[in-house]
């Protein structure tokens, strides 16, 4: 059942966030990916790095290239990844999905950083349009919004590498 995104206003975190999108299915990233900004930039975030990668699949190598910079060199407080896939008559999306998953999943853990899991996998083109083109329900939205409440939880954690108020 879909949940409206609650509006919140939150003052951002000091530090970098990056975005890491998906180029396939571009109309429905386009559309979480501005959302995200948005609300990003709301919250009074001033540095956002957005890296563009061809498709889903891809996502992960790039969000752990990211993960793997010194603080000193842009490290970022959180990575949001998004990207869509559409089911087709094989198997292949569900791959790619569960992939992605795992990937960022342990990327995470490994680095200690939130790693926002933005990628889905939509069997209707009507779902993804509700989920990554509207208001209401847009999933770039709360992506952000978990973005920015898991980079303050994890400045204000002991032995946190990343500070930020």
């Amino acid at each position: 059942m879909l949940r409206a995104v609650i509006k919140k206003r939150m003052d951002g975190p000091n530090g970098r966030f990056a975005i890491v999108a998906s180029r396939y299915n571009a109309e429905y990233v386009d559309g979480m990916l501005r959302a995200a900004e948005a609300e990003l930039r709301a919250a009074g975030v001033r540095d956002i790095e957005v890296v563009r990668v061809p498709g889903a699949f891809e996502i992960p190598v790039v969000a752990a290239r990211l993960a793997r910079r010194p603080a000193r060199r842009g490290r970022p407080v959180a990575i949001i990844c998004l990207g869509v896939i559409f089911q087709g008559q094989t198997s292949h999306a569900e791959h790619i999905g569960w992939g992605v998953t795992e990937a960022l999943a342990r990327l995470q853990v490994e680095h200690a950083l939130p790693v926002i899991h933005g990628v889905f996998v939509f069997k209707k083109v009507e779902h993804a349009r509700v989920r990554c083109l509207g208001r209401k329900h847009n999933r770039g939205r709360e992506a952000a919004q978990t973005a920015l409440e898991m980079a303050r939880l994890m400045a204000r954690l002991p032995g946190a590498l990343n500070r930020c108020r």
